[in-house]
């Protein structure tokens, strides 16, 4: 019997960000992991700290965006990679308004720190922008899935990590507290299955609704964009003329197949971006854990409290990971309260 203090369900953003807590506060832990249907593997990656619709920060964004630009930066170098690049986002303004609501905002508190007040008029010969761009400083962009893979490996290196879909069956509530399963005993397990949720039996009420997101990979050799873009979509470079491009917002489909519809939205909006041909070379397709009201999904479930879940990250779970982290860790293990906008909680009548 293989004891440790937590089992982790799920490898992508979430959970290798709760596991990386548990690592620097010396728990013992052990990873389940089915490895499909992930949406951090298809995610761009991009840590924008600006919503750049409305020129706002999202919730807790600059704090989250700290946290998480020193946990990616510090998981890189433990690792030995370089799956962290900082790079510019260029906003392309679309109106006259759009230009003035940028320059209002770099202005002011907080987003001073982001915007740059100066127009940015060295885009590219090949993209249309005509009222030119803001830059966004401070971006970075994670390469999500070869730091996924690395942790992995890191992982099933030192016996922390099995490759299989959980089942839920065989969950043994022990009567002094604690699990078993298989042939491991915890204290806790906590669930980070995303949208995957859906098939738990002691989570899948809660208003986690899924949002599909497709993205396609684009050869353009005579773009030559060393920044990323953002109009109604992000253009985000790659290396070798390869740029990612998207995504869409499907609020219907529950899969993860690739559409021609997405394609055809995609690759019509970026023809009205850049002027040189390109080449679709890869398209990819997940469901983001979204909710209703846009906020996460955190905190131990009320009958059973050996049970915990750290979900619902939605569009911006690159940059929120960390942060939320901590939020549960120092939850469960230090009994700190967690606020009402991201507790589970919040909707008593789902269990």
């Amino acid at each position: 019997m293989k004891e440790v203090d937590y089992l982790i369900v799920g490898l992508g953003l979430a959970g290798m960000a709760f596991c990386d807590k548990l690592e620097q506060n010396e728990k013992s832990f052990f990873v389940i992991d089915k490895q499909v249907e992930a949406a951090s593997r298809v995610a761009a990656g991009l840590i924008n700290p600006v919503i750049l619709k409305r020129y706002t920060l999202p919730w807790q964004g600059e704090e989250q965006f700290d946290l998480a630009k020193n946990y990616f930066k510090r998981l890189d170098a433990k690792l030995g990679l370089n799956s962290v690049t900082e790079i510019p986002v260029y906003k392309i303004f679309s109106s006259a308004e759009d230009q003035n609501n940028w320059f209002e905002a770099s202005d002011k508190s907080g987003l001073d720190r982001f915007l740059k007040p100066e127009l940015k008029t060295d885009v590219s010969g090949k993209v249309y922008a005509k009222l030119h761009a803001g830059e966004v400083k401070e971006t970075i962009r994670i390469d999500i899935s070869k730091l996924l893979d690395s942790y992995k490996n890191y992982l099933i290196e030192n016996d922390h990590y099995k490759l299989e879909a959980f089942d839920y069956d065989k969950i043994e509530f022990n009567s002094g507290g604690g699990i078993e399963y298989n042939n491991i005993k915890a204290k806790r397990i906590v669930f980070a299955e995303g949208f995957g949720v859906k098939a738990n039996p002691f989570f899948n009420k809660l208003p986690l609704v899924g949002n599909k997101g497709e993205y396609v990979d684009v050869y353009a050799p005579e773009l030559k964009l060393t920044q990323a873009l953002k109009s109604t979509f992000f253009i985000i470079p790659l290396g070798d003329d390869i740029y990612k491009v998207g995504a869409t917002f499907n609020w219907n489909d529950k899969d993860c197949n690739t559409s021609l519809e997405a394609r055809e939205e995609l690759v019509a909006k970026l023809k009205q971006v850049i002027s040189c041909e390109f080449d679709v070379v890869k398209q990819e397709a997940a469901v983001r854990p979204t909710t209703g009201d846009r906020r996460p999904l955190l905190g131990v479930h009320p009958k059973h409290p050996q049970l915990a879940i750290l979900n619902g990250l939605g569009t911006r779970g690159t940059m929120m990971g960390s942060y939320l982290a901590d939020k549960l860790y120092n939850h469960i293990e230090n009994g700190e309260v967690l606020e009402d906008e991201i507790s589970i909680l919040r909707f008593p009548k789902k269990f």
